[in-house]
């Protein structure tokens, strides 16, 4: 089976978003067994991630230097996320699969996800990144960035274009069918726009489950699986009659979407993802948590979506 598993950030980093790198490490190391499970069943996988976290701190260190050095572009910095998150999941899993006596080759590919330019998104800026900050400190970051307001207090918000295809997917399909392991379209991929057939980067961050639902499509595969930081959707989320989805048709689901039970900062795109990935031609979409991700490959927990 063909699968592409969209890590949220709570499995590179924990549920406090902190980008410590030996958290990270840890955190990615507990992630590196459940995903070692479904290779020793002979799964082959592509592993997307988020990098709102690292992408923020990145941020941040360029404006405490931009007096000494000069700053780099969001398209860049998505470059770099790339690269780092991507070397840890490498190293976890050859580390993880050494314990395990799993021959697998595990390889990041640095990747580049066309966007409209006229996409709007650009004008409205509603991408959160980086850690959440208290009102004082989001007081003082408002002179240079768009603050959001979360649950815990200010992010910051950068614009999120929908991405339309994936341009490396091509190398991708072709190393997952030789049984290489590849990471892919980290932080959404790196967003760029194509103009008289050259490429140029854009200054954005795009959704990492709607970049993971493309490239899921793109390579063929069978389950695009999406983990995040609960176990299963739900109907009327934190409320007194929440109602967890367990199997779903995609126009049952795409109902329940319209009626907004699915808020757009949050569960809204990856239900958007599932939909999208079973209209182009998925099998199934699964939803659920990263420690229950095999049970939900089993199909004994998370939601499941055809």
């Amino acid at each position: 089976m063909k699968a592409v598993i969209a890590l949220g950030g709570n499995a590179l980093t924990g549920k406090d978003r902190k980008t410590d790198i030996k958290l990270q490490f840890e955190t990615t190391r507990n992630t590196a067994k459940s995903i070692a499970k479904m290779i020793k069943n002979g799964w082959h996988i592509v592993i997307t991630h988020g990098n709102g976290p690292q992408i923020g701190s990145l941020l941040l260190q360029q404006k405490k230097a931009m007096h000494e050095i000069p700053s780099m572009p969001l398209h860049v910095l998505g470059a770099l996320t790339q690269g780092q998150i991507g070397y840890i999941i490498q190293q976890c899993l050859l580390n993880e699969f050494k314990k395990q006596g799993i021959k697998r080759e595990v390889v990041t590919i640095i990747t580049q996800v066309i966007v409209d330019e006229k996409d709007p998104a650009f004008k409205k800026p509603t991408k959160p990144i980086g850690p959440v900050y208290n009102d004082k400190e989001a007081n003082e970051m408002k002179k240079s960035y768009v603050m959001g307001r979360v649950e815990n207090g200010w992010r910051i918000l950068v614009p999120s274009p929908k991405p339309i295809s994936i341009v490396e997917s091509k190398i991708i399909k072709k190393l997952i069918e030789e049984n290489v392991i590849v990471i892919a379209a980290g932080g959404g991929g790196i967003p760029v726009v194509r103009k008289n057939g050259i490429l140029e980067g854009k200054d954005a961050v795009i959704d990492k489950d709607l970049a993971s639902q493309k490239l899921a499509n793109e390579i063929g595969a069978d389950i695009l699986l999406i983990l995040t930081d609960v176990d299963y959707v739900y109907l009327n989320y934190g409320k007194e009659n929440e109602i967890e989805i367990r199997e779903a048709k995609v126009e049952e689901i795409e109902k329940y979407y319209r009626e907004g039970h699915f808020p757009p900062g949050s569960m809204g795109p990856k239900i958007e993802a599932a939909i999208n990935f079973i209209k182009n031609g998925g099998k199934e979409a699964i939803i659920t948590s990263i420690d229950k991700a095999w049970e939900a490959i089993e199909g004994r927990a998370g939601t499941h979506i055809f």
